[in-house]
């Protein structure tokens, strides 16, 4: 079956956002194993809380994640 496992910031993304996630990367792995893998794809997408995520051993906030 195939999985993918997107981790995004709370928050960020709307419903309809979410749901284009989805129906593309179904799309994706049906253009690669064939339409039969569409049934049995599996897309999470996981809303992680502010502060709950890091790079090189330091805590990342949205803040953080929006500083220009």
């Amino acid at each position: 079956m195939p999985f993918a496992n997107f981790k995004v910031p709370a928050g960020t993304l709307t419903a309809e956002q979410k749901h284009t996630i989805v129906t593309r990367v179904t799309d994706l792995y049906a253009d690669l194993y064939g339409d039969r893998a569409r049934a049995n794809t599996m897309v999470l997408v996981e809303e992680v809380t502010d502060g709950g995520w890091g790079i090189g051993g330091g805590v990342l906030t949205l803040a953080d994640l929006t500083e220009h």
